[in-house]
């Protein structure tokens, strides 16, 4: 699998390499814009699906606050109503009555009372009843209002309304003629919202009856009923038993029916708006609903999502055409712009395929300050500087067989001069000039070690070896006034040092340590160790001389790792103002060790003036054998 995966990796490297530039220009233009607006157009999308969900939920919810408000009112009205039916003194007095009526005084009490009484609670044209229902013997009913208990004795909610004990009870009915003895239909009887409330006699404590205030559930439910709603919206009520009212030939239940509907929701008795979203045989509604504790029923107003969907989508639809047109705009654009620019490259391909050919002096006409033009420029400075390159090896061919040569002579004059020396240390030993055997000896060994230069990196005692016939040689000048003390530990004999690196730290300190006069008649004593510190190898060259002062030792140690143009700089003001710059020696050995080891590695000066001068070389730990030192 893994192989067949790398397979076609290869493929399409091979295939994307193959494409032409504007080509792959014009891909990587349309990814980078389109894959940014393909997420932000997810983004938008959902936002506006969002949107559009929630504005309508909330106006739904809007409509839901409206009806409970007129409920509130309307219950408010109600028990008002109640309120002021049992607050009648005279038909309290008359609830109450402890004996039996004649006819006369009934019918004055039908005429001047009662009259009076029923139009005064009847003024509201939206309480259809209010109902005194009571058990005392000695009442005669007075129809609509004053009944006897015995009609509501078989009502579902008789009981109920008893064991309340004077609170409200609220009740949705369908009512039939209270006065008839027949059932009422409940599929062709009118629905009814009805105030229930025992009330008492004097004392609170015997029943005396039940008070009935009812209002059309078309009137209770203001909105709910209402010819104007909505479009594609409709609220319902689902009473205590689960029945529920509402305008079955509203427009949102034709596709199913408003009961179908209510078994989809999860209603509860939790207080405030709720809302959810479901489908009904493919068809997606929204419904949002709040349960009203004072009558035990559901508010819920259902919206068919049909429409709000079907803009969802044409707003998609249109957005979605927007961006392909955008995007096919870009690319056109792309495209043009793409041409110009790579016009000017493929000037410079076909250039270089001339150049390929064998043809370095093309034209090139591309120019302007843009990184094309930039480019252009300097092709033609790489094609001037071949042609350069190819005088200066033609050149060079012939120089380096004149060096041949020259090396050739330079090694013939080298063995002469040896031979010379070595004829010039025999005279010498036959005449008996030993000192003069010795220094022509050194002076041999020298020459040797000098011009045989045949690599970079050499053992210490070689280099070692070179500083004694240095110091052999310079005790001739200087009489016999320099001392070399050395104290190198056997095992670092191998350590690898730079060729010449240690020679001229040597002559440094016997050109300055001579030339001060601070000796006193006493020698000039060059002392050179070695040892292992923390893995690195430090070398330690150290005279008895004059020493440095500060000012100086502070320039001389600055002016190793100067750059080039301010070292220049300072040695030219130095030399300007009469005073030795120095530190050229020094200075190249720490190129030297800098260049070959790292910057962690070099020169180091010390001194005090009128006692010492000392050199610290760092190296790393390697012998020459081969191998890292322990």
């Amino acid at each position: 699998m893994a192989k067949s995966q790398r397979k076609r990796s290869s493929a399409i490297r091979s295939f994307t390499g193959s494409l032409p530039l504007q080509v792959k220009l014009i891909l990587s233009f349309v990814l980078i814009i389109f894959i940014p607006i393909l997420i932000y157009s997810w983004f938008l999308f959902r936002g506006v699906s969002d949107n559009a969900i929630r504005d309508l939920v909330k106006k739904t919810e809007n409509i839901l606050d409206i009806e409970k408000i007129n409920i509130q009112n309307n219950v408010e009205l109600m028990e008002w109503t109640g309120q002021l039916a049992l607050s009648n003194q005279d038909m309290k007095d008359y609830l109450q009555i402890r004996e039996e009526t004649d006819i006369a005084w009934l019918l004055d009490f039908k005429t001047k009372t009662f009259a009076g009484y029923q139009h005064f609670l009847f003024n509201n044209p939206r309480i259809a009843s209010i109902r005194l229902f009571t058990d005392n013997p000695h009442v005669s009913e007075f129809w609509p209002v004053v009944l006897k208990e015995s009609r509501i004795r078989d009502r579902s909610w008789y009981g109920t309304v008893l064991r309340q004990r004077g609170i409200v009870w609220w009740e949705i009915q369908r009512g039939g003629e209270i006065l008839s003895a027949a059932a009422p239909d409940a599929s062709a009887a009118t629905p009814y919202v009805s105030l229930l409330r025992e009330f008492m006699y004097p004392d609170d404590s015997t029943h005396n009856g039940i008070l009935e205030v009812s209002m059309e559930v078309r009137h209770f439910f203001t909105k709910t009923f209402s010819s104007v709603q909505e479009p594609g919206s409709q609220l319902l009520v689902v009473a205590r038993g689960g029945e529920v009212y509402t305008d079955e030939k509203a427009a949102v239940f034709r596709n199913a029916p408003a009961r179908e509907l209510v078994k989809r929701l999860a209603l509860t008795d939790r207080e405030g708006n709720a809302s959810e979203t479901f489908d009904y045989e493919g068809h997606p509604y929204l419904a949002v609903h709040s349960y009203i504790p004072r009558l035990d029923v559901h508010l819920v107003n259902v919206v068919t999502l049909a429409d709000t969907l079907a803009d969802i989508r044409q707003t998609r639809s249109n957005m979605t055409i927007i961006i392909l047109v955008l995007v096919g705009v870009l690319c056109i654009v792309s495209y043009f712009m793409h041409s110009l620019i790579l016009k000017r490259l493929r000037v410079l391909r076909d250039s270089m395929k001339k150049v390929r050919g064998g043809n370095f002096s093309p034209d090139v006409p591309v120019y302007g300050t843009d990184e094309v033009g930039e480019l252009g420029h300097h092709y033609r400075q790489m094609l001037k500087k071949i042609n350069e390159l190819i005088a200066e090896q033609v050149n060079r061919q012939a120089a380096t067989k004149e060096a041949e040569l020259r090396s050739l002579k330079n090694q013939i004059d080298s063995h002469f001069l040896y031979n010379t020396l070595e004829n010039l240390k025999m005279l010498a030993e036959v005449e008996g000039q030993y000192t003069i055997s010795d220094a022509l000896t050194s002076l041999g060994g020298m020459m040797r070690y000098s011009l045989q230069w045949t690599r970079d990196r050499v053992r210490l005692r070689d280099e070692i070896q070179h500083i004694q016939h240095y110091m052999a040689i310079m005790n001739v000048r200087y009489d016999g006034k320099l001392e070399l003390r050395l104290d190198v530990p056997p095992e670092l004999n191998d350590q690898e040092v730079l060729k010449m690196s240690l020679q001229p730290i040597v002559e440094n300190a016997v050109k300055h340590g001579m030339s001060q006069g601070g000796l006193q008649g006493k020698k000039l004593s060059v002392s050179l160790s070695a040892a292992v510190r923390e893995g690195e190898c430090v070398v330690e060259i150290a005279d008895n001389g004059c020493g440095i002062p500060e000012d100086r030792l502070r320039r001389l140690n600055s002016m190793l790792r100067m750059e080039e143009s301010d070292y220049r700089e300072l040695r030219g003001r130095l030399e300007r103002e009469g005073r030795d710059g120095g530190g050229i020696g020094l200075r190249n050995v720490d190129h030297r060790l800098v260049m070959s080891y790292g910057i962690e590695y070099g020169i180091r000066i010390e001194s005090v003036e009128g006692s010492f001068t000392r050199v610290v070389m760092t190296l790393p730990h390697f012998m020459v054998s081969g191998g890292e030192g322990r």
